[in-house]
């Protein structure tokens, strides 16, 4: 009988610590009726204080830290792993080809062919920081990462030209970086309901 008790109140602080996680591990604090992640397919780039037109796909923001193996010869025979340097992976950053210069202009800036010597490259601003946002799917801002001392390692006017192929012509720009961050000042937003009349 005493060994049931204490497997019943066992099971009951079980199910009050899950019932604790799922009401505080809530995903949408200012909107908590909305359970759906946000879409991939509504953002915007920003660098230079101006949104970059055209732009269709972002690879991604990822870093990797390497795993440092230690093993003290006076210790047990197991090793000890620590983090050791971080590295980010580089952003493909690509999009319908137009008249808009951004792409060129920044990529310029790391290597300018026929600048002649002491004008190669632009040292005081070929870095920048970008800002890459992302919007719900009613189109207001529900998040932001900032990105730090930018510059393009690749660049392509153009992707691929195929005569067999109604595509549409591709200009990429590939960026390594020093660290990202979630931009703090970007929350929430409270979002909208359509009234029916």
């Amino acid at each position: 009988m005493r060994h049931r008790m204490r497997t019943g109140a066992a099971l009951l602080c079980a199910f009050s610590f899950l019932a604790g996680l799922s009401a505080s591990a809530q995903e949408f604090t200012v909107n908590p009726s909305r359970f759906d992640p946000y879409k991939q397919y509504k953002f915007r780039v920003k660098w230079d204080g101006k949104y970059i037109p055209g732009i269709i796909t972002v690879s991604g923001l990822k870093r990797t830290t390497a795993v440092t193996s230690v093993r003290k010869g006076d210790g047990p025979s197991q090793v000890q792993k620590t983090p050791g340097p971080t590295t980010y992976e580089p952003i493909k950053i690509e999009r319908g080809r137009t008249h808009d210069k951004s792409f060129e202009q920044w990529a310029d800036k790391v290597w300018n062919f026929g600048s002649g010597p002491g004008s190669e490259m632009s040292l005081k601003d070929y870095r920048k920081d970008i800002s890459i946002e992302l919007y719900n799917e009613a189109g207001q801002l529900a998040m932001a990462f900032r990105v730090y001392r930018c510059w393009p390692s690749h660049y392509a006017a153009v992707e691929k030209l195929d005569a067999l192929s109604a595509d549409v012509a591709v200009e990429t720009i590939t960026l390594e970086y020093e660290g990202f961050e979630r931009d703090a000042a970007v929350v929430e937003p409270v979002e909208p309901s359509t009234s029916t009349p």
